[in-house]
């Protein structure tokens, strides 16, 4: 097997004539004929036991000439690139030019990695927001908390604004009821925003065993065309009013809610887990906006077959994560109405960012000579080891050496453009305009958020109601 000749046939694309010697090609064309053999009827023959020349003679010189080039052509285009010395990316085309019993030469048109510099990525600049924690960001956590632990208890009075009523409801449209207008025992928090603008405010002053009729009319535009902009008339039975009543923030409630025997030491908990969280992110946000700057000033021309494995390996992750979920890709996208060019094309900017970063790192790992020892990488398995909770030997056999040592070479250089970098204060933000008050249109349930980069399940239906998003607040995502 050998390299023929290499051509350059555009910018990051070669075509390499390759051939496989007359010996290597025989041997394979024996191990397809030992291997298919059974598989042709020779009369006069018993089955598995007709000659490999009568066979060829009856179906044709080539009948194992498939299978052989299977066998062979991978090896051969290995050794072909490393003699090249060029590292392809995306699909090669391959055509077979020359087949006999001399053996057979093909070409493979690749698209090779491109040589890619980095005009500057030492001394960038970029803002950084210095994290701190004040005791007002800990009260407002440990009231979240206490709001969470509080218990609903009903009442005899009237209704009032934050309390819970349970109601029966019927939604009537022209006189007629509408689909998805009737619920039971719902549970809604009065001034929670959860139902339409103006039915929760009606139900205020209403107790135990009041019915009531609630007059509102649907927000336009609305997602249920049929109903947007309409009045309609809901039938109300309140079956229960409930307060909510929070315990006292003393010891007893750290106790109860945490492993800790004081509220100063939840305090102190609470706001060194908010410290954290806060310089991850702040730390995140540095990064994310010297990345941006370096890839804006690599040069070099990316093929575009990057982005499309890039995106590839982004859809097999995403699947697979939806799949741990107990979802299918397809019923996701067909919850979310999109077919898979279009979900491959909501995540190309993304495939492009991991590509020019990648080839950035690189390229400034190279230009800075970074030396990644077998020691580097022992340190870095045992880190892994630990972090996974694995035996070493176990997370040897996961790694590829030459791609941890690539990766921790990368690392280095993300470090040194850290290093190298100046963080900024936040420039002075305008005063933000004036927002309505004008609540959102609802009910919303049925929407679903066109957001393919993270995963979400269909949102139960509430007829009347408006979907909620419940953010995580800092210390859950911290925890």
């Amino acid at each position: 097997m050998s390299l023929k000749k290499m051509e350059t046939i555009e910018v990051n694309r070669v075509e390499l004539e390759i051939s496989v010697d007359a010996e290597t090609f025989k041997n394979a064309c024996m191990k397809a004929y030992k291997k298919n053999v059974a598989k042709f009827a020779v009369p006069g023959f018993r089955k598995g036991k007709a000659p490999k020349k009568y066979i060829e003679s009856l179906y044709g010189t080539g009948v194992f000439y498939e299978d052989a080039i299977d066998d062979t052509y991978g090896q051969a285009y290995e050794e072909a690139l490393a003699e090249a010395k060029i590292t392809p990316v995306g699909r090669p085309e391959m055509n077979i030019t020359d087949i006999g019993d001399e053996g057979y030469t093909f070409s493979v048109k690749v698209y090779t990695k491109p040589e890619i510099t980095v005009k500057n990525y030492k001394g960038l600049k970029a803002e950084y927001v210095e994290p701190t924690v004040s005791d007002a960001d800990v009260a407002e956590e440990l009231e979240r908390r206490r709001q969470h632990n509080a218990q609903l208890v009903p009442v005899e009075r009237e209704a009032k604004e934050g309390d819970t009523a349970v109601i029966d409801y019927e939604g009537f449209c022209d006189g007629v009821a509408f689909e998805g207008g009737k619920g039971e025992n719902h549970e809604l928090k009065l001034g929670s925003g959860q139902f339409i603008p103006g039915f929760e405010e009606q139900l205020v002053g209403k107790k135990a065993g009041d019915a009531c009729d609630v007059n509102v009319t649907f927000p336009e535009p609305y997602h249920s065309a049929e109903l947007a902009g309409k009045p309609a008339v809901f039938k109300v039975t309140v079956k229960e009013v409930k307060e909510s009543i929070a315990p006292e923030l003393d010891d007893e409630f750290a106790k109860d809610i945490s492993e800790f025997e004081t509220l100063a030491e939840l305090s102190e908990s609470i706001r060194t887990r908010l410290l954290d969280y806060r310089t991850r992110t702040a730390t995140e946000g540095f990064e994310g906006a010297l990345i941006e700057q370096v890839i804006e000033n690599i040069e070099g021309e990316i093929p575009a077959c990057m982005y499309d494995d890039e995106v590839d390996k982004i859809c097999q992750d995403y699947a697979y994560r939806l799949q741990a979920q107990g979802l299918k890709f397809e019923d996701y996208l067909s919850m979310t109405g999109m077919d898979m060019d279009a979900f491959r094309k909501t995540m190309l900017p993304q495939a492009e960012k991991r590509v020019k970063t990648t080839l950035a790192m690189e390229a400034i790992a190279k230009a800075e000579a970074f030396e990644i020892t077998d020691a580097d990488c022992d340190e870095e398995i045992k880190k892994l080891a630990e972090e996974y909770k694995m035996p070493e030997e176990e997370v040897r056999k996961y790694i590829e050496l030459d791609v941890l040592k690539n990766d921790l070479a990368n690392k280095k250089a993300m470090e040194l453009i850290k290093e190298t970098a100046e963080k900024t204060a936040p420039a002075a933000k305008k005063p933000a305009a004036k927002k309505s008050t004008a609540k959102k249109a609802a009910p919303k349930a049925e929407e679903g958020e066109e957001a393919p980069a993270e995963e979400k399940k269909p949102a139960a239906k509430k007829p009347a109601a408006k979907k909620t998003t419940a953010k995580k607040t800092e210390e859950e995502k911290a925890e």
